[in-house]
């Protein structure tokens, strides 16, 4: 994996203000996309592997029959259909 280097290489001017020296730096992220990077690695989610898919899947349709199984035999009320409705 490629490793990312965060550190700033530009140095602040002789007399210059700090909001300027900061825009100016900030310039300088967006030019080379240190910024766009940063945001792609904190955003990053994996893909599910097909394992953990099938064994999730696996999961739910067992709760799925063992809640119509209880509805079935009067121990859940019956679903009510219109709560899932569109709107």
């Amino acid at each position: 994996m490629k490793e990312v280097n965060n550190v700033s290489e530009i140095k602040r001017k002789k007399n210059e203000s700090f909001e300027a020296y900061f825009r100016r730096v900030k310039q300088g992220w967006l030019k080379s996309g240190k910024i766009l990077q940063a945001k792609k690695i904190k955003f990053f989610v994996p893909k599910k592997s097909k394992g953990v898919q099938k064994k999730h899947a696996v999961q739910s349709s067992k709760i799925q029959s063992k809640t119509r199984y209880l509805q079935k035999i009067g121990k859940l009320p019956p679903d009510d259909k219109k709560r899932y409705k569109r709107r």
